[in-house]
């Protein structure tokens, strides 16, 4: 399968633009689109990770072709032992998720373009290796979320979803200035990630603390990490059941395997620097922090 990771991100894609061709009279059609469109990912994401290689620490199933070479831009996708436990999860939550939408009665068929859409999206951060290509599907999370919270979930949606917005937002500005600082003041103008790791030694570490300091409150937001965490309650308990499922089992990964992919791989003088901070510390108040207010919830979910 030289195209698995092609075909593992895009095929929920196929599915989305099925179910918007779909006339009004056949939209309870919808939900099973969706179920067909998640198993090929699943059983792809499974070849995947019986087939994977886990004595080397080398990219594989690796495909990479030129998209904007006026901008160094490539659409460069593989996996390595961080990733590929990463793609088995979310191909397993989004087929899980889907069956437990079918409780979902109102505007189906957008519910169910969404969910492959972010699907996509999801599935697109864990595969990538251009940092370009990282931030796009980075980004196509961000809107099938607000509107996944903002139109089917509980009492207080759009409060919810306008705050997730925001914050998502913030964090998507500062990984963008992070990652045009990487580009323009790298070795050689590039968004591979592998060969901005290859080159961090050309970095200042003064220039690597601002970026990589950028880099982390970006994908903080997203984990959610204290104290850029006060959007995910709000999320959580007004997002449909199968959202809450696909928040809690994938996109709070994400925060953490961005700073494991760029923080860490590509600043890795100011990684040692930082980590005692701003994982020590924050990670230690987040622990105590977060149990005293599981100790005050009432709202189990």
């Amino acid at each position: 399968m030289s195209h698995a990771l092609t075909l593992i991100t895009f095929v929920p894609i196929a599915g989305m633009v099925l179910i918007l061709a779909l006339p009004d009279s056949m939209k309870n059609a919808s939900k099973w689109i969706a179920v067909a469109a998640t198993i090929p990912q699943l059983l792809i994401a499974g070849y995947l990770y019986e087939n994977f290689d886990t004595t080397t620490s080398a990219v594989q199933f690796a495909e990479k072709a030129s998209w904007m070479p006026a901008y160094h831009i490539s659409y460069f996708v593989g996996v390595d032992g961080i990733s590929i436990s990463m793609i088995l999860l979310t191909a397993l939550i989004m087929f899980i998720s889907v069956f437990a939408s079918f409780g979902i009665n109102r505007a189906e068929k957008g519910y169910y373009a969404m969910l492959l859409m972010l699907d996509t999206g999801m599935m697109g951060v864990f595969v990538s290796l251009d940092f370009f290509l990282f931030y796009i599907f980075w980004e196509v999370m961000l809107l099938p979320m607000y509107f996944l919270i903002g139109i089917w979930g509980g009492p207080r949606r759009e409060y919810a979803a306008i705050k997730f917005f925001l914050y998502t937002l913030l964090g998507s500005v500062l990984i963008l200035l992070a990652m045009l600082g990487l580009y323009y003041y790298g070795a050689t103008p590039t968004f591979d990630l592998t060969e901005l790791a290859a080159n961090s030694s050309h970095y200042s570490i003064g220039f690597q603390r601002i970026v990589w300091i950028a880099l982390f409150i970006g994908f903080a937001i997203k984990i959610p990490a204290f104290p850029f965490h006060t959007w995910l309650p709000d999320a959580h308990v007004e997002a449909p059941t199968a959202i809450s499922v696909i928040l809690a089992g994938v996109l709070l990964k994400m925060g953490t395997y961005g700073i494991l992919r760029v923080n860490f791989a590509v600043l890795p003088a100011a990684s040692y620097q930082l980590a005692w901070l701003f994982l020590g510390v924050i990670g230690t108040i987040n622990i105590v922090y977060g149990a005293m207010c599981a100790m005050a919830q009432t709202d189990y979910k």
